[in-house]
């Protein structure tokens, strides 16, 4: 009977561990899904390049959010000489959690050699 006794106890500890080796396993692979900040950067410019065909120059805005990430990309739409007077664009970009592109759309167009015109109050 002690064999046996020896057996359920040593059973019954196995459960807790064995648990807890899943709960570190599910966190270690919820790491390994989500994409570094820099992946992230990477996957949105080759992204949105491959749906606009234009290339991007910048990211002006990065921002992690509760959906996902949440960027402003600056891309050259019309190159023009001189170089100041090509035209830009920036690019509202949005990606889930594993750093897939869900939307984009076009926030501001500009010609590259102008600043953005002063607002009240310094901004």
């Amino acid at each position: 009977m002690s064999n046996t006794n020896n057996t359920q106890e040593s059973q019954g500890s196995q459960k807790p561990q064995s648990s807890r080796n899943s709960r570190r396993t599910n966190d270690n692979q919820k790491s390994q899904s989500r994409p570094s900040p820099m992946e992230v950067l990477r996957q949105a410019r080759g992204q949105l390049a491959e749906l606009t065909g234009m290339e991007a120059e910048s990211v002006s805005s990065f921002e992690q959010t509760e959906e996902g990430w949440a960027l402003e990309v600056e891309v050259l739409e019309l190159e023009r000489v001189p170089d100041t007077m090509s035209l830009m664009a920036s690019y509202q970009v949005e990606l889930d959690a594993e750093g897939q592109l869900t939307g984009y759309r076009r926030v501001r167009r500009y010609e590259r050699g102008r600043s953005d015109a002063r607002r009240p109050g310094g901004r």
